[in-house]
């Protein structure tokens, strides 16, 4: 079986189980997205939607967080890990989007690489979720199941968003990411995962045994 057809079983699997493929983050406008996905980096989605609740309640636009003092968010963002960095890359994207992007989140893979902070995995959900283009989100859930999966065999993010992309269609692409998530949290866990209980399992190339692909 080569991967596209794999890829095929798998799209149509977490379609079924997962009708309803979200992000996980709240939010209501573009940049609030980007800066949620910022604080997220070693951080539950969980925690993250507590505290951008209380940052974007205290700082409601993103000229007001743009002129924040710098102590103050990394104070309310604390909770999410790495506050030092987090706050001061919160308030220098805002000051980027207002002075470089007119106030517009970026709709492309070079510009959004120039916010303070922003990696690869950050650009693509903005991509995929905020402008509908063809992206892939390498998180850790989509590291690891790809690689059981035998879809890959690789640990880098970015072989590894190189190497999806050829093989999972186009507008699939973004909700194919947000239902390996799910899929992660539920059945494919990194410890002790579900195999007795995954539809998935014919095709998959984990051994539950030795934890090797």
């Amino acid at each position: 079986m080569t991967n596209k057809q794999k890829i095929k079983i798998i799209i149509k699997h977490l379609k079924l189980k997962y009708p309803e493929a979200a992000c996980s983050l709240e939010y209501d406008q573009p940049y609030k997205l980007l800066i949620a996905t910022r604080l997220a980096a070693q951080c539950t989605d969980a925690r993250v939607n507590v505290v951008t609740k209380k940052l974007f309640k205290e700082y409601p636009t993103m000229q007001q967080l743009a002129d924040a003092n710098i102590d103050d968010i990394i104070n309310i963002v604390r909770p999410c890990g790495l506050g030092n960095t987090k706050g001061k890359d919160i308030v220098k994207i805002c000051q980027q989007l207002i002075n470089q992007f007119s106030g517009k989140v970026p709709d492309n893979m070079k510009d959004l690489l120039s916010l303070s902070g922003v990696g690869r995995k950050t650009a693509n959900l903005i991509l995929g979720d905020i402008y509908k283009k063809p992206a892939i989100v390498t998180d850790t859930h989509l590291i690891r199941i790809s690689n059981r999966l035998g879809l890959v065999n690789e640990k880098s993010p970015k072989k590894i968003e190189d190497q999806l992309l050829q093989i999972v269609p186009p507008k699939e692409s973004s909700d194919f990411c947000h239902r390996i998530v799910d899929f992660g949290r539920d059945v494919c866990t990194a410890r002790n995962p579900k195999c007795h209980n995954c539809e998935l399992i014919d095709i998959c190339t984990y051994d539950n045994k030795t934890h090797k692909c």
